[in-house]
């Protein structure tokens, strides 16, 4: 079981390797959009400073939606999709493995470049820290909600807008503790409590996420 579920890894990281369009278009929207928060709002170090953790976690989240609307289309297309749901494998563990392929092409990248972009808004070390740390908890909670949408509107056609629109309600209480946990930080005060309550959003999805992707998937396929 674990060979298969490798190599379902492994088709998954080279099909996002072969759509390199596709990543570099998410970080690239990541990196143009933290970059125009200073040419749109001020170049004040104090002000820059101080939206810092919002306007990372922003990028971030509308970055993630991006890369949504072709998780699951294409192989709805091309049929993959009802090979998998007859593989003689529990779903929740082959979608799983999908979500984290996807998340290692789409958010990590998004996690290692925050240290750069606390860099360019004057935060100090320690406070890039608990940035980075926020992403590498939130951007998995992200993916795994996004599936869900994602798995709901993969037989419309132009699902994206639908997509943003499911997910953004979904997505408000980790970009609160994101950005709470990096402004807690700046303050000095402890974060303990933000990133009990993101590990605690991560373990609920890495349970729930797949099982609720999986009944989406069957009855779109059905």
């Amino acid at each position: 079981m674990y060979k298969v579920l490798w190599k379902l890894f492994s088709r998954d990281m080279a099909l996002f390797m072969h759509r390199k369009q596709d990543v570099v278009t998410v970080l690239g929207f990541f990196l143009v959009a933290v970059a125009l928060f200073p040419l749109g709002i001020s170049s004040d170090p104090d002000l820059l400073r101080s939206i810092a953790p919002g306007a990372v976690w922003i990028a971030a989240l509308f970055s993630t939606v991006l890369a949504l609307d072709r998780l699951f289309a294409e192989d709805l297309a091309d049929g993959t999709l009802e090979q998998q749901l007859l593989m003689p494998l529990p779903l929740i563990l082959v979608l799983l493995v999908r979500l984290i392929a996807h998340w290692v092409i789409t958010g990590l990248p998004i996690v290692l470049l925050a240290p750069a972009m606390g860099i360019q808004f004057g935060l100090s070390f320690d406070e890039i820290k608990i940035l980075t740390l926020s992403l590498l908890l939130g951007t998995p909670v992200l993916v795994l909600l996004g599936a869900i949408g994602a798995a709901l509107t993969v037989g419309l056609r132009s699902s994206g807008g639908l997509v943003t629109l499911l997910l953004l309600p979904l997505y408000v209480p980790i970009l609160i503790l994101g950005t709470s946990a990096v402004s807690s930080a700046m303050d000095g005060m402890e974060v303990t409590a933000h990133f009990s309550l993101m590990g605690a959003a991560l373990a609920i999805s890495l349970v729930m996420s797949p099982l609720a992707v999986a009944t989406a998937l069957r009855i779109t396929v059905d």
